[in-house]
């Protein structure tokens, strides 16, 4: 059984929650009592979601490979709430998807904008705050493209390999502040950004079929599980969910 954190009044802040696992685990924070802001670049989508979760929920649209919305959007968050004591830096692109020597260096690197300089981005602009009242803790969306090469995700897999680093460095620096960092690699998630791996047709990820996909809300609830207290023995690393004994953990896929 998992071991669930207590989340009542915390405020969790959650980058690309305009769908998959980012609205997955807006809507399972706010379930477990946590206020939750929504940050995307899609307002709509976000205030949308944010309007069925409630007065729990607040919208901020920013794109997190830019410093100076980050910033606005974290002091907003503050602001309405009081406190920010979780990160969730969920937001992350993959297209492109293709050879590197066919690449276009723009696209190229509003990959690594997004994917790793919005990782920094957004804990720069929490770390304030989470030092100033005592803790807080940053979770990170890694991958196993971290540590596999992948033919047509240089992009990609250079992104996530930076922000494995990101994670064990930030844990360096903050964790005798009592700020908590991890990271979670998911596994392959019935989002839309598989939908854009299979639409290329390149690696063996394309190849997987939908059924090979664990739901977001599986990724949802581990997130939740890294909050409490049973997570702790993972602090600085990364968190497979992809392991038997992490899912029966945080009690999914029984």
């Amino acid at each position: 059984m998992a071991d669930i954190a207590d989340l009542g009044e915390q405020t969790v802040i959650i980058t690309g929650a305009s769908r998959g696992i980012g609205e997955a685990a807006a809507r399972i924070f706010a379930e477990r009592g946590a206020n939750v802001a929504l940050l995307a670049r899609s307002g709509g989508e976000i205030a949308r979601i944010a309007g069925e979760i409630g007065t729990r929920a607040l919208a901020i649209p920013c794109d997190v490979a830019d410093w100076g919305q980050c910033a606005a959007a974290v002091a907003q968050a503050v602001k309405t709430f009081g406190r920010v004591d979780v990160l969730v830096n969920n937001a992350g692109v993959i297209e492109p998807i293709g050879p590197l020597a066919d690449s276009d260096p723009a696209a190229w690197g509003r990959v690594i904008d997004v994917n790793l300089k919005g990782v920094y981005h957004m804990a720069r602009a929490v770390l304030g705050q989470m030092r100033a009242q005592g803790g807080g803790t940053i979770l990170n969306i890694g991958s196993g493209a971290a540590h596999r090469p992948l033919e047509g995700w240089a992009h990609y897999c250079a992104s996530k390999a930076g922000v494995h680093m990101l994670t064990r460095c930030l844990h360096l620096e903050e964790s005798g502040r009592g700020i908590r960092v991890m990271s979670l690699s998911p596994g392959t998630v019935a989002t839309e950004m598989q939908r854009e791996i299979k639409a290329s047709g390149i690696n063996p990820v394309a190849a997987l079929d939908w059924s090979d996909h664990i739901p977001p809300e599986w990724v949802a609830e581990a997130l939740v599980w890294m909050c409490g207290a049973d997570a702790n023995a993972f602090l600085g690393q990364e968190i497979s969910l992809r392991e038997e004994e992490i899912r029966r953990r945080v009690g999914v896929g029984a």
